[in-house]
């Protein structure tokens, strides 16, 4: 039976004068408009030409029903096409093909692979080499390696074996799948490389990591264009080498490359809020908007996340703003930022306009939300959002997402709840989800529960030097002096494997790295004489180190002169020094920040009338007049 929207269209075509010409003249006309509709995506011309081509009973004549197939995939008019398919009594190659594309294009590769058996079943039809590439490229989509491998299996015994095309998919899928070596074995199989298979086997090494080989293979590239350009750079952000594929940039628009396609520029933004370059990522911002790329919608996401992580949460809610479309992703990056910067009344005002405007949230964005309403002490919002992802939205809590719930639970009070919770979730509890209900008895005196959550903590391998930290004051409190040792012993013990502190700070066309303990500064002298005045006038005012946070065994005297030395207090006075008066001081911790520290900042933000902005492993810490947005509990 034909759709209703096709009858309509096709009834409004019954006045069509054909005449008495010859039908068969009108095949390269129809052809012609068919392929002037996949070109510009003019979803209702493709319709209205259809309901032409039935009216004039062409619609079995090849190559139009093929020809209206690819048109309909291609304007992503998959019922349409879907429709057209199911009719056609006869379909060949070129069907298979266009169908399977189709759903390819629509970003629908799970239905690409599961209608295909219908291909042997049903038609009796073998793949050719086109739909060996379209299966081939589902299969990378889905990192579906093990029906990745029976494809390439059936391709070895096929008479394509040697399509040079079909092998660039092939080294598309392996390198998505990470396995770079069998991609590159693949890829030295080529007789014929295009810029198509260079490019897969590069974006594979970078995309594992692999940046030597990435390099090296680069240089080798016979044509280095934007689309490589772009597979090297996302390549290397996406594995972790951000600072390298900022300067690969950088380079890039040396060689004067145009940007004539947006990826890579959503490619190094995301490289800025990753190592929070706010200066670099205000540059990129404004290649963006020349190059007329602002209104892009997987752009000014990426714009809002980079500047939401650069700690600038209002030039990430103006550019939110002025989006003129929003998805998920857009509502979920702003609504994440604004509860990382503790701005909990914002972060559920946002929600709420996001289910006003029809779109459906994610994990993610009630990952967020709970997180806002923890740490600002709104339990009943935090147990209503809770309810509503499960009930209504039908989503099924992860351990991410508990530990979520069970640390609104534990700091607000619920010390009971939250222990019933990581008893019964579905979950087995980890190191975050023991610490943060252990963090909580410690904070509301809780001592009884405080052991007992503390033995469990202890019989598991710990990880981060901050829990044991923890342990060792729950217990020392409790006077468990024994059970305290043991943890110090610990603590020694994984003293070797800690990742040493750094913290950096960005001063627009500058920026400094310092590393706790470090003495060779250029401004030693001037930064540890600004520290010594601070220190002075904090005592003043009743600061007295808390020395707790130092792992080391030492006399108290040289556990506060190692507290002197963590590299958030050297940073922040390089940027009283060294930054215009007035401005944020903005720094990048790759630790969690200490208690002591974290009181350090307070009081210096309070000294000097600046606010500072730390972005620990954790959270954003906004110091302002003494007080902080967490809140003192992080």
């Amino acid at each position: 039976m034909l759709p209703s929207n096709f009858l309509r269209l096709l009834d409004s075509q019954s006045k069509l004068n054909l005449g008495c010409q010859d039908l068969s003249t009108l095949i390269p006309s129809f052809l012609h408009r068919l392929k002037l509709c996949t070109k510009h995506q003019a979803s209702l011309n493709a319709r209205k030409i259809h309901a032409q081509i039935v009216k004039s009973g062409l619609n079995q004549c090849q190559p139009l029903p093929n020809t209206l197939l690819d048109a309909y995939g291609k304007c992503n008019l998959l019922q349409d096409a879907h429709y057209l398919f199911d009719e056609m009594p006869q379909r060949d190659h070129v069907s298979w093909a266009s169908i399977l594309t189709a759903y390819n294009q629509a970003k629908l590769p799970s239905k690409t692979l599961s209608i295909f058996h219908y291909m042997f079943t049903t038609d009796r039809l073998q793949p050719d080499h086109f739909v060996y590439a379209t299966l081939l490229k589902a299969c990378a989509s889905l990192c579906a390696l093990r029906l990745g491998k029976q494809v390439h299996a059936r391709f070895v015994l096929s008479p394509f074996v040697d399509d040079d095309v079909v092998k660039s998919s092939l080294v598309d899928m392996y390198a998505k799948c990470g396995l770079p070596s069998i991609a590159r074995s693949v890829f030295d199989s080529i007789l014929v490389k295009t810029s198509v298979s260079w490019t897969a086997m590069l974006s594979g090494y970078a995309r594992s990591g692999l940046k030597d080989e990435a390099m090296e293979l680069f240089l080798r590239t016979p044509v280095r264009n934007l689309y490589s350009w772009t597979a090297l750079i996302s390549g290397l952000v996406q594995s972790g080498y951000c600072i390298d594929g900022c300067y690969m940039f950088i380079e890039m628009r040396r060689e004067g490359v145009d940007i004539v396609d947006p990826l890579v520029l959503s490619s190094v933004v995301g490289a800025c809020a990753n190592l929070a370059v706010l200066g670099l990522g205000k540059q990129i911002h404004g290649l963006v908007i020349g190059s007329g790329y602002e209104s892009c919608l997987f752009i000014s996401n990426a714009l809002v996340d980079m500047y939401a992580k650069c700690s600038d949460i209002l030039a990430a809610r103006n550019v939110f703003n002025r989006m003129l479309h929003r998805d998920v992703v857009s509502w979920t990056s702003i609504i994440v930022g604004a509860a990382q910067h503790g701005r909990a009344k914002e972060a559920l005002d946002l929600y709420d306009q996001m289910v006003l405007a029809g779109i459906k949230p994610n994990e993610v964005t009630f990952v967020g939300l709970i997180y806002a309403c923890s740490h600002a002490g709104l339990v009943s919002n935090g147990r209503k959002l809770f309810k509503t992802m499960i009930e209504d939205y039908r989503i099924s809590p992860s351990l991410q997402l508990f530990t979520c719930f069970l640390d609104l639970l534990s700091r607000s009070g619920n010390l009971n709840e939250a222990e019933d919770l990581i008893k019964t979730m579905p979950h087995k509890p980890d190191e975050p989800s023991w610490a943060a209900l252990l963090s909580a008895c410690k904070h509301h005196g809780n001592t009884e529960m405080g052991l007992r959550i503390a033995d469990r903590l202890l019989r598991l391998n710990m990880h981060e030097p901050s829990t044991y930290v923890l342990l060792s004051n729950v217990y020392a409190g409790a006077g468990k002096w024994e059970q305290m040792s043991r943890v110090r012993k610990l603590m020694t013990d994984m003293e070797v494997k800690r990742k040493p502190g750094y913290s950096s700070i960005d001063l627009g066309k500058e920026s400094q790295v310092f590393h706790a303990g470090e003495t060779c500064h250029p401004m030693k002298d001037e930064i540890f004489g600004l520290l010594k005045e601070l220190d002075a006038e904090m005592r003043k005012r009743g600061y007295v180190p808390d020395t707790s946070y130092v792992l080391h065994d030492m006399e108290e005297q040289e556990k506060e002169r190692e507290l002197f030395w963590h590299s958030e207090r050297w940073a922040v006075a390089y940027g009283l020094l060294k930054a215009v008066p007035g401005i944020v001081i903005r720094i990048v911790k790759n630790l969690r920040i200490c208690g002591d520290c974290h009181t350090f900042l307070k009081l210096t933000s309070s000294i000097v009338h600046r606010e500072i902005i730390v972005r620990d492993a954790t959270r954003y810490h906004h110091f302002k007049d003494g007080r902080c947005s967490c809140n003192d509990f992080w």
